[in-house]
């Protein structure tokens, strides 16, 4: 891929903190289905542009690049890769928080 992504609208491209498989207390790997609403954090690597409002005003993006973010993991949006590295592109509006 040449140049740098961007993403569109309200869209926020996250890179995971991690992505390797869970494991319990106990040793046990757990499965996406046992994972689901844990809250996970990640990084902000690109943001979009924001939204329109119904006057047309643009609503600009309350994250920014670099800002540590949390969301759930059932709520990850889509899954990309770039440059064989993995990201999750999400809505801003799905995001739980940030760290500034």
């Amino acid at each position: 891929m040449e140049g740098k992504f961007k993403p569109l609208g309200d869209r926020v491209l996250v890179r995971p903190e991690s992505l390797g498989e869970t494991k319990s207390k106990g040793g046990i790997i757990l499965t996406d289905s046992a994972q689901r609403g844990q809250k996970v954090l990640g990084e902000v690597v690109a943001v979009g542009t924001g939204i329109f409002s119904q006057s047309g005003d643009v609503i600009p993006m309350t994250v920014k690049v670099g800002n540590q973010v949390m969301y759930s993991k059932d709520m990850t949006g889509d899954p990309i890769t770039i440059d064989d590295e993995k990201y999750f592109l999400i809505r801003e509006h799905e995001l739980l928080g940030f760290y500034e």
